[in-house]
């Protein structure tokens, strides 16, 4: 029979977590998770292959908590779901590792194949989900396009995050952006939008 492991799995993916997303992947060295996971260099090799494994372990991991699939699926769709989703940005406000794949985007030209091929597929996921919330919406909308947008601020938002951006900020930001995408989609009126006279005399 083997040994059984002196560790939690789940304890040390939560730790590597942590170093990953303060030091990044390329900056990370298997000195810098012995230390941060207290198990030594055998201990996480009998349970990983290396660094590339733990990495991609840990960024699985992280996305089974992020629940993002479950949130995006609540009944009723549309851009109250929209909304929250964009809450999650506000996890990276204080050290925590919500933003972890976001920032992976920043290295994907030394990640392993197998972290690139993780991102991709999630963000593909994130923006079908997306679009049907957009499109449940208003259906006549541009969802595929607006999708692509939603993306795009969310990465932004969360990138942003590194700079310690005050969370009141972050907020403002996330209704600045949902106010001009209910004036999009015509479900409020769009502020930035220039009355147009009503034809009718005075």
């Amino acid at each position: 029979m083997s040994r059984p492991k002196g560790f939690n799995r789940e304890g040390v993916l939560r730790k590597a977590i942590g170093v990953f997303w303060k030091k990044g992947y390329a900056d990370t060295s298997l000195q810098d998770l012995e230390r941060a996971t207290g198990v030594n260099k055998s201990g996480l090799y009998s349970e990983f292959r290396g660094k590339d494994d733990l990495y991609t372990e840990s960024l699985k991991f992280y996305l089974e908590q992020a629940h993002t699939e479950e949130l995006l699926s609540a009944q009723p769709l549309g851009l109250d779901n929209v909304e929250r989703f964009l809450a999650l940005g506000l996890r990276c406000a204080y050290g925590s590792p919500g933003c972890l794949l976001v920032n992976s985007l920043r290295e994907v030209a030394v990640l392993p194949p197998t972290v690139e091929t993780l991102i991709r597929e999630n963000r593909r996921h994130l923006h079908s989900a997306l679009a049907r919330n957009l499109e449940a919406a208003r259906p006549s909308g541009d969802a595929q396009e607006l999708a692509d947008l939603v993306l795009t601020f969310f990465s932004g938002l969360t990138l942003e995050q590194n700079l310690d951006t005050d969370e009141k900020e972050t907020q403002r930001k996330i209704a600045s952006f949902m106010r001009l995408l209910r004036g999009q989609l015509g479900t409020t009126v769009d502020p930035l939008e220039t009355k147009k006279p009503s034809g009718r005399g005075h």
